[in-house]
């Protein structure tokens, strides 16, 4: 739980006539703390296991419940003498118990909210119905006049339980750059004060675009749809259903994988007639995606400079214009761009504009490497091969593990950089659990053999055909996938994957 709201229910609605004591305004007033606090910083931990002594810091859930726990009988001797006493009491005060009561109130909904989340991800079309909102609602609601006030911590509920899910179960990781890239996460959807995203953020953050940086299969993907399913959605009483379903309000588009002659339409639409093989109207990405969700344009900074002059337009205006049409549309959504193209360089060299830049990166987000990760904390490859193994196999049984943990040591030699990161991990598994062998396709290079290939171009010693091999090779040791070097060279996957091939038989 982590906003506050002027909500308290008559049933808890008395307060001793003593007032609160100073220990209680205390033990208040550090709950505070936690409520506001970023569920995975490394502060809100160290101030619940002070709240709850004995409790275990990296089990985020254990922690919860065991401060749930607390929180409900500390209350019970402050809850006493009527709602007279209530209202004797300073704003402060009021303001610590009713916090308090909506701490314990959330965590009451916490499992019925969970096992709404699980069936809500694998389904499309509408929100399902929420068969619990009507009790929770008229909980949070007696005694409080503001019925669309209550809806809305209801629906702050649901979002609050929604981040956290995406980000802890889709980022998985021990070791430090992943903990800091979940709270950062975690302030890109509610900012790194709550107050002030409950204040008056909540409803305004599509003006806020999120920047992910990182290498080639380090999981940007996964922050990107971390973030875009857990944008507020408000709840419809009438319709007992949320606005929306998140789990089509993310919506994802890689923009190196159109021509430019394309990419205009994927984003904006087109009408019918608008250009040869225009047969009928096309609804793009930024009239698809929901008021509720995101958008995610995936590789920015492979896009040409006539595309970065119209959408940041529309990051300015929130208007669009669809080709061959006339009629201006509203984006409401939020934008979410990755590259792991080096954008100082870009800007610098007239590729990448500014002024598109700087709209763009309200909040900048590195993803952290795999081999980064791994010489952080040393269990973590053995983490991601558990949990790889049993996403692919249904079951993270310790045999299939082991298995191809031990391949892993005899294929690769010691420090290899993973440089496919994630990807290449989860191929990696996939081909062990196939074959029970893995090995690099190729040494990583160092700077001995680049050398070694720029001395054998000065000296003309390299047909056309082993230039462009050894030069393919090269890319793919940087950056671990054939699709990459086919984008890099011109050249389409399969021939790339033979140049790449044709290197490593010289």
């Amino acid at each position: 739980m982590g906003l506050a709201f002027s909500v308290l229910p008559t049933y808890i609605c008395c307060v001793s006539g003593r007032g609160i004591g100073e220990a209680d305004r205390e033990f208040l007033a550090a709950l505070g703390e936690v409520v506001f606090g970023n569920p995975f910083s490394a502060e809100r931990a160290e101030r619940i296991v002070r709240l709850v002594p004995g409790a275990t810091l990296p089990d985020l859930d254990s922690n919860r419940e065991a401060l749930a726990r607390v929180v409900e009988p500390r209350l019970e001797p402050l809850l006493r003498d009527g709602a007279l006493a209530l209202q004797r009491l300073g704003v402060e005060d009021r303001r610590l118990l009713e916090l308090a009561f909506l701490y314990v109130c959330y965590h009451r909904y916490v499992p019925q909210i969970d096992a709404l989340i699980e069936r809500q991800a694998t389904q499309g079309g509408p929100s399902l119905a929420v068969p619990f909102a009507g009790e929770a609602i008229a909980q949070l609601s007696r005694g409080h006049e503001s019925e669309e006030r209550v809806v809305r911590v209801f629906g702050f509920f649901f979002q609050l339980r929604r981040a956290f899910y995406f980000i802890h179960r889709s980022l998985a990781g021990e070791c430090e750059s992943m903990r800091k890239l979940r709270e950062a996460l975690w302030n890109s959807v509610f900012t790194h004060d709550m107050r002030g995203y409950e204040a008056g953020l909540w409803n305004r953050m599509e003006d806020f675009s999120t920047l992910l940086l990182g290498e080639t299969g380090t999981g940007k993907g996964s922050a990107a749809a971390a973030i875009g399913c857990s944008q507020f959605i408000p709840y419809r009483p009438g319709e007992r259903r949320f606005a929306a379903n998140f789990s089509e309000s993310f919506i994802s588009i890689n923009l190196s994988q159109f021509p430019e002659t394309l990419i205009e339409s994927e984003l904006f639409g087109h009408r019918k007639g608008a250009f040869t093989g225009a047969i009928d109207h096309h609804a793009g990405v930024f009239e698809r995606c929901s008021a509720h969700g995101a958008l995610f344009l995936d590789e920015i900074g492979e896009v040409a400079i006539p595309v970065q002059i119209k959408l940041l337009q529309v990051l300015q205006e929130r208007t669009f214009t669809p080709l061959g049409g006339h009629e201006k549309k509203r984006f409401s959504g939020r934008v979410i761009a990755a590259t792991n193209r080096p954008l100082g360089q870009l800007r610098r060299d007239g590729r990448f504009r500014t002024d598109f830049f700087y709209r763009l990166c309200s909040d900048v987000i590195e993803v952290p490497t795999l081999r980064q990760r791994i010489a952080e904390a040393a269990g973590e490859l053995a983490l991601l091969v558990r949990l790889l193994v049993g996403r692919i196999a249904g079951t993270e049984d310790s045999d299939l593990v082991a298995e191809v943990l031990e391949a892993l040591e005899r294929g690769l030699p010691r420090g290899y950089t993973w440089p496919g990161n994630v990807r290449e991990l989860e191929q990696a598994v996939r081909r062990i659990l196939i074959t029970g062998r893995y090995a690099a396709d190729l040494a990583p290079a160092g700077p001995d053999d680049e050398t070694a290939l720029i001395e054998k171009v000065r000296s003309g010693e390299l047909t056309a055909a082993e230039l462009l091999a050894r030069y393919c090779a090269m890319l793919y040791r940087r950056l671990g996938t054939y699709a990459e070097v086919a984008k890099r060279t011109g050249l389409d996957p399969r021939t790339s994957r033979k140049y790449v091939e044709s290197a490593k038989s010289d």
